[in-house]
């Protein structure tokens, strides 16, 4: 059941963040649901690798090149799924701080309602 919760949360961030970020487009509900799936995916297989692979440079950096990684990660969900279009590096690396606060705020509240 937190799944869902976590992908419809996840869907709906999705979809605000065209009103937030110019350059970051979706075309439906039905695409950021999708989309949140499919980020989910590339989350739990490919970016472990990535950071394995970029944790000097994450260590140097103190954690900030995590959002790098992340910004790439929505980038490449993007490019998979067709109805979301980021124009450019910049719109997918803001994207990837404000999923970040949302996915904050989300595991607080979970944490709280299973408490």
């Amino acid at each position: 059941m937190k799944w869902i919760f976590r992908w419809i949360i996840n869907a709906l961030a999705l979809l605000g963040l065209p009103f937030i970020i110019p350059g970051f487009h979706v075309e439906s509900f039905y695409t950021a649901l999708i989309a949140a799936l499919i980020l989910g995916l590339i989350n739990a297989l490919i970016r472990p690798l990535l950071f394995i692979l970029t944790l000097p440079i994450t260590i140097v950096t103190l954690g900030l090149f995590i959002f790098v990684v992340n910004a790439l990660m929505i980038w490449l969900m993007s490019t998979i799924v067709k109805g979301i279009v980021i124009e450019g590096f910049v719109p997918a690396f803001i994207a990837a701080i404000i999923l970040w606060i949302v996915s904050l705020f989300t595991n607080r509240i979970i944490k709280q309602a299973t408490s």
